[in-house]
Parts: C-alpha cells; sequence; structure tokens
C-alpha cells in the first residue's frame, strides 16, 4: 500500500490511477489525514441465484413466468377441507 499527498496525485494523477488499475492500493492524504483511497474496482455483489449457478449449484431455468396464464378452474375448492385431509394423511396430495 502506498500513500501520497493531493498535491502529488494532482501533479501525476495518471500513473497512480495505472497503478491502481493494476492492483495496487493507494492511500490519498489531505494534511497527513488519510481521506481517500485508490484501487482496483472490487467486483460487484452477485444475486444468490447467479451466485449458485456460476459455482455449478443451480441450474437456472429458460422459463419466462410473465408469459404463464393461470387456467380458472370449473368448480370450487374448498381449502379449509383439503388442509385438514393433508394434515391427517400427507399422501392425500398425491392421490388427487
Amino acid at each position: 500500500m502506498k500513500a501520497i499527498n493531493v498535491t502529488e496525485l494532482k501533479a501525476h494523477l495518471s500513473r497512480y490511477l495505472r497503478m491502481a488499475s493494476r492492483g495496487a492500493l493507494i492511500v490519498v492524504k489531505d494534511r497527513d489525514e488519510p481521506v481517500a483511497q485508490l484501487g482496483p474496482l472490487q467486483a460487484q455483489a452477485l444475486s444468490w441465484r447467479d451466485r449458485l449457478a456460476r459455482e455449478g449449484r443451480l441450474r437456472l431455468g429458460t422459463q419466462n413466468w410473465g408469459e404463464i396464464e393461470i387456467a380458472k378452474l370449473d368448480r370450487r375448492v374448498d381449502i379449509q377441507a383439503s388442509l385438514r385431509a393433508v394434515r391427517e394423511d400427507p399422501n392425500e396430495v398425491r392421490r388427487r
């Protein structure tokens, strides 16, 4: 890590930007107080889906969920009765 004053940075900005792009970390001081830090860009944080896909732990789907249409049922479903049936026998879901 290199420490420089603001005047040095202003005089040789291109040199320090090249150093930072190559991975050097540069602390900029104003009157011997650190005020800024120059360095290479940090990799942007990935979403959990992208991170798992990159690690090979998740395969991203190709379905466009915005185009899915949900069909209306032709009869009413008693949700409470269905939940009771599943609580009593979890295999009930597979029978219907």
